[in-house]
Order: C-alpha cells, then structure tokens, then sequence
C-alpha cells in the first residue's frame, strides 16, 4: 500500500487568513481612533441625546439601542472574520457632509440635526475604515443606531388631532353625544381633553423600533421586511386611537370611577402590550426558515476575502482624514461663536398712533409660555372699544435651554389650569409692508372666555410662522457671519359678542407693523 505523503502545512489559505487577522487588529484601531475622535469632538452632541434618554420616557429606548447594535454585529462575526477589511475613501464624502450638518445644526440649534449627523459620522467611519463590501453585511446594526436618536416630537400635533377625530367618531356611533371643541371633548358625564399623553408618540416610536428589530431577526427577504416594519408603524396608530375610545367609554360607562387617573395611563401600556404580543404573533406565521446570519448577501465571504491586505499607509490616510474632520467643525464652530460680544436687548415700548393708544390694560390675564427669552415687550393698545395685546419675547445668544424655536415654548401648556387650546390655523397678515401666514389660534377659558391669537416669528428681517423656515433663516444669519437674534411676536383680543377679535388683530397688525419692525431691526443692529 502507497503511503500518502504528509499533508501541507501552511500554503496559501493560512497566509490569506493571517493577513486577514493582522488587517483586522490593523483597522479596528484605526477604526476605534477615528470613533473616538468623533465621539470627542461632538461630545455635547451625544450628552444631550443621553440627557433626553434619561428625561424623557418617550425616549428611554435610547438606552438599549448601542447595546442592541454591537450584538447585531457581533451575530455576524463569524462571517465577517473571513472577510478581508479594506478601506473605501469615497466615504470620505459622507463623514464630511455629516460633520457639515452637525456644524448647521449646532449653529441653528437643531438638536436632531446635530445628533443625526453625529450618528451618521460615525456610521459613515466603518465603511470608510473597513470598506462598504464589510459594511454591507451590518447595514442593518448601522442603521438601527439612528434610532438612538430622539426624534419624534414634531408629529405630536398631527397625532393629537387624529386622536381626536377618531374618538369623537367613535363616541358618537356608540350612541354618546359628544360636543367637540378642538383637542377637547365633551360627553354628558364629563370632559376629555386629547394631550400629548394621549397622542401615542411612544407606543409609535416603541413599536417601529422593536418591530424593524423583530423583522430583521425573523424574515430574510426585504420585502417582508419592510412591509412588517410599515404594519409596526401602522399597528401603533391603529391601536392608540381605539385605546383612546376605550378609555372615555370606561370611563362614561363607569361613571368616571374607571380609567381615570393612574389606571388610566396602566390601561393604556398593558392594552399596547397586547396588541404588540398579537402584532408578533401574526408576524410568527411569516418566519422564513434561514435567519439573516446564514443568508448569503451580494457578494459571498470568499469575495470579500479575496485581494491584498490594506497597506498601512493607506490606513494612515484615512485615518488622517477621519481626524481632519473631526477636529475641522468644532474650530469652525468656536472661531464663529468666539466672534459674538453678549450685550444687552433693548426693546422700548411702541409709542401711541392716531388709530392706538398705547399703554392701555388688554384686560386678558394670559400671557404666552416663552422659555428665557432675552427681552420682553408686553404692551396693549386700545382703538375705541377694541383692545388689543401685543407680547414679543426676543431671543439674543440663543442656548439649547433658551432658544427662539422650542418645543417648550407654546401659547398654553396642555396642564394650564384655565386656559383650553380649541385649535388653530393660519392667517395671512400684513405687518405694515411686509406680509406674513401667521398662525392663527383660538383659546378659551373653561367659563367660555374665548381669544383669538395670531402669532409668527420675526428672524434677521424676514417673517415666518413656520418652525423649520425660522431655522433656516437663523442658520442663514449665522452662516453669513451675523448673529441669531429672533423674536416670537404674538398679538391678541378678546373674542367680541362670543367670536374670535380677529378684526382687531388684523388691523393692529397692519397699522403698527411698520413700528414693530423697526423697534426688532434697530434691536437687532445695536448688538
């Protein structure tokens, strides 16, 4: 019998794999490095995205998401050892437009931008370090890390709104009488008022994360993927409105001895809860047999092993680059604030007119909730029997606590003892030359005290009721080497005979708008 020989030992296979093993312990340092960096630089930026994690309970998922990311990652580990990192330079472009909309961001104060474009910096480093053939197989875990960031708010309004118009609906096909008065219901055994408790803003959030999360564990093909992630982001919805009919039907039918108080917020998780279980349960019927660890993407790990190591001077350039970026925004942002002089704002009151005589009581105990403004100019004028507010809260060296665009500051906050928001609009106005859609409110006393209220922002000259304009606007202003002053004007009346004084308004506007413009332009120039 022919003895075969000894087998080889080493050859070209375990070369590969140990230029594979010393190209990874090469690139997840230059990797960790550049990370840092970035981490360092934006330091403020991810405080204040934990700060809201640990504030706000809508936004305590926060917590698991970097966890839940690196355990996504390290499931592929296996797959990814075989894979030959190589860096891809063109995601240079990437790190940059994120480091440029952090710096907008931090300029305009635009929390979520800053902190989307500091996740998105540090996602767009792993395809720059170890090329976007690795990054491929983790697309997943590097997208789930956007959910870190706590974003949301915004639909809270719109939410609120179709909360109502379902309930009341379905109230009154139940056989109940229902007088709606915007946000606020009325039925023969009591009040209910749609707030931003009830809005569902956290079960929607809750469940698209935990649902996208689910999908992905559970399903191979995108397509499933997707359409569970949109039945979570629907399901939410759904499930939020008929909790809110449930809640007032309880309560009516209960004669308010049930689901009012604290039971009313336990009834509300432990019925989110189910329908999440009957959420899963329906997607257990779509399980495909493979999960994603053992499905093979575009491009197999015999691909990805192919091909040389990175040399480390290519390493070092990117890693230069990486640190270049880091380090440029955060100059580039101290030489712009380190140019600002704080000063002092002067807003004298407006003088009297042929048509207003000022310093007149408006005879409204009410007043809009600004956070800090720097100045304040509360005034009312009179014109016969019309009596008319004027409330201007101007905003100098703006900070995220004290800031012109803020979801703190509101008209009337949804706990205020007296006054009711009914619900709002827009209006066009002409504020002496200049025209504006301002936001047109309406809010009322529980003793049916109604006002009308028309409000917009006042931004380097230029006017505007809309939030994401306004920030567009300052962050224009401060890219052009000029300062963030801004103004929240609000003008007032009393409704006449039980209707908005919009009349009033209208016609204060338009005759003491050439005052009020130029008292906010020559605040403005004298900083």
């Amino acid at each position: 019998m022919k003895r075969d020989p000894l087998p080889f030992v080493g050859g070209p296979d375990a070369a590969a794999a140990t230029d594979r093993r010393v190209a990874w312990r090469r690139s997840l340092v230059v990797l960790a490095i550049a990370l840092a960096a970035i981490v360092a630089a934006c330091w403020d930026t991810g405080v204040a995205m934990v700060g809201v994690w640990w504030r706000s309970e809508t936004f305590v998922h926060g917590f698991v998401v970097p966890p839940l990311a690196l355990w996504l990652v390290w499931r592929q580990r296996k797959a990814l050892a075989g894979a030959m990192p190589r860096p891809s330079p063109i995601w240079v472009l990437a790190l940059v437009a994120c480091g440029f909309a952090w710096l907008c961001g931090e300029f305009a104060l635009v929390n979520v931008l800053s902190q989307f474009a500091f996740v998105g910096m540090l996602v767009a480093s792993v395809p720059l370090v170890l090329g976007h053939a690795v990054a491929a197989r983790i697309a997943f875990p590097l997208a789930f890390l956007f959910f870190a960031v706590p974003t949301g708010e915004f639909l809270l309004p719109t939410l609120m709104q179709w909360t109502a118009d379902f309930t009341a609906v379905a109230v009154r096909a139940s056989g109940v009488p229902v007088y709606r008065e915007g946000l606020h219901l009325v039925i023969p055994t009591g009040r209910w008022s749609i707030v931003e408790a009830c809005s569902g803003i956290r079960y929607l959030i809750a469940s698209f994360m935990v649902g996208t999360l689910y999908a992905y564990l559970n399903f191979v093909s995108l397509r499933r993927r997707i359409l569970f992630s949109a039945v979570a982001l629907l399901i939410p919805i759904l499930a939020n409105w008929l909790r809110a009919y449930m809640i007032v039907m309880i309560g009516h039918l209960s004669d308010n001895r049930l689901a009012v108080g604290v039971d009313h917020v336990i009834y509300g998780w432990v019925f989110f809860g189910v329908v999440m279980l009957l959420m899963f349960w329906v997607g257990s019927f779509w399980h495909e047999t493979r999960s994603p660890a053992m499905a093979t993407p575009e491009g197999s790990t015999r691909d990805l092993a192919l091909g040389a190591a990175p040399s480390p001077r290519l390493l070092g350039l990117v890693l230069a680059a990486a640190l270049a970026n880091a380090v440029a925004w955060p100059l580039v942002l101290h030489g712009g604030e380190s140019g600002r002089v704080a000063t002092s704002v002067e807003l004298p009151p407006l003088p009297s007119t042929a048509a207003w005589v000022a310093g007149v009581d408006a005879n409204v105990p009410w007043r809009p909730q600004l956070q800090g403004p720097s100045a304040v100019l509360d005034q009312g004028f009179a014109s016969g029997a019309r009596r008319v507010g004027l409330y201007v809260g101007y905003y100098r060296d703006q900070t995220p606590d004290r800031k012109l665009v803020s979801s703190s500051n509101a008209l009337v906050r949804s706990d205020d003892p007296v006054w009711l928001r009914l619900g709002g609009g827009t209006r066009d106005l002409r504020v002496g030359d200049a025209a504006v859609t301002a936001r047109d409110d309406e809010l009322v006393t529980k003793s049916g005290q109604r006002l009308f209220v028309a409000s917009w922002y006042w931004v380097d000259g230029r006017l505007t009721s809309n939030d994401f304009v306004a920030k567009a606007y300052g962050l224009l202003a401060r890219l052009k080497g000029g300062g963030d002053d801004g103004a929240v004007v609000v003008v007032y009346a009393l409704g006449e005979d039980g209707r908005p004084a919009a009349a009033a308004v209208e016609t204060f506007v338009r005759d003491m708008g050439p005052a009020l413009n130029a008292t906010l332009r020559h605040a403005a120039d004298r900083r």
